[in-house]
């Protein structure tokens, strides 16, 4: 009983924290016409800290090891300065079609590496989810990326294959850390070295690309949004869905972030909504719940 109310909270926290980020397109896409990526990035992990650390330092009272300084420097470094630097520019290179095809493979990479770093079993019913939901995806974006666009939409998918890649490294790292670390403390200290990390960036990328807007209320409101709901929220929510089921079976809520943002889409922007998106959406929905359902794989907590 308690490994299913277990089970029943992770799924939660997994599916909210993917919701948030499918609701974050919209905010980021409109924030990145005044602010460029790593300053917008450096913005978000400042406010995000600024609100985590006072309830991680509440709720962890013993001295931190070396060993927990480096877990925090590895999701810090690859998840969240690497990760999601890499989908900021990919976002603002590409298109949002070839975005939410690309970063969908994340869950695929997850598997394999729970597999290799983990030992979680890849059962039938995990491989099975995941190609549904990718077939799902597929049928509500469609794959027709758009042709054009020249190198700079090339060099903006490759940042997406990278952010896919490197998140699905993340997710397991959590995974791995979260037996000896809350989710909480995780997310604190590696929102922390997130931020040291993406500080020189930010300077360089000064020289280049102007910063405006300061004056706009709404950007500052997309700021705080960015930074505390998007990133305090919902890296404290998936960090702790993986601390509470396998990483392989939670990767599958990852493929809600593409439904929600076109529903938010439509809902906020006026977007167009067509057939394909409710049979791709229920597709991706039915994957989800093969891979919520109770079955033999064994889950540690």
């Amino acid at each position: 009983m308690k490994t299913e109310n277990h089970n029943f909270t992770g799924y939660f926290a997994l599916a909210l924290a993917a919701s948030i980020w499918g609701g974050m397109y919209v905010v980021s896409k409109y924030a990145l016409d005044f602010i460029p990526p790593f300053t917008l990035l450096w913005l978000r992990y400042i406010t995000g800290f600024c609100v985590l650390f006072p309830l991680a330092a509440r709720q962890h009272k013993t001295p931190l090891t070396r060993v927990d300084q480096r877990a925090f420097l590895s999701v810090g470094f690859v998840g969240y300065f690497i990760s999601v630097g890499l989908q900021f520019i990919g976002t603002r290179l590409s298109s949002a079609h070839n975005g939410a095809i690309i970063t969908s493979a994340s869950p695929a990479f997850i598997l394999l590496f729970a597999w290799l770093m983990l030992g979680e079993r890849l059962t039938r019913r995990k491989l099975f989810s995941v190609l549904m939901a990718t077939a799902g995806v597929i049928v509500v974006v469609g794959w027709d990326s758009g042709a054009g666009g020249g190198k700079w939409a090339l060099l903006g998918n490759l940042a997406l294959i990278g952010a896919a890649v490197t998140w699905a490294l993340l997710s397991v790292l959590a995974r791995k850390f979260s037996a000896t670390l809350s989710p909480l403390v995780i997310t604190t200290g590696a929102v922390f070295w997130a931020a040291i990390m993406t500080t020189p960036v930010m300077f360089v990328e000064w020289r280049y690309l102007p910063v405006s807007g300061l004056d706009n209320p709404l950007l500052w409101g997309a700021v705080l949004y960015l930074g505390v709901v998007a990133t305090a929220g919902a890296f404290y929510f998936w960090n702790k869905g993986l601390s509470l089921v396998e990483a392989g079976t939670g990767s599958v809520f990852f493929f809600l972030q593409p439904v929600v943002g076109a529903l938010l889409g439509w809902l906020m922007l006026g977007e167009h909504l067509s057939l394909s998106f409710f049979i791709g959406g229920a597709v991706i929905l039915l994957a989800v719940l093969i891979a919520s359902l109770p079955a033999g794989s064994r889950i540690k907590n």
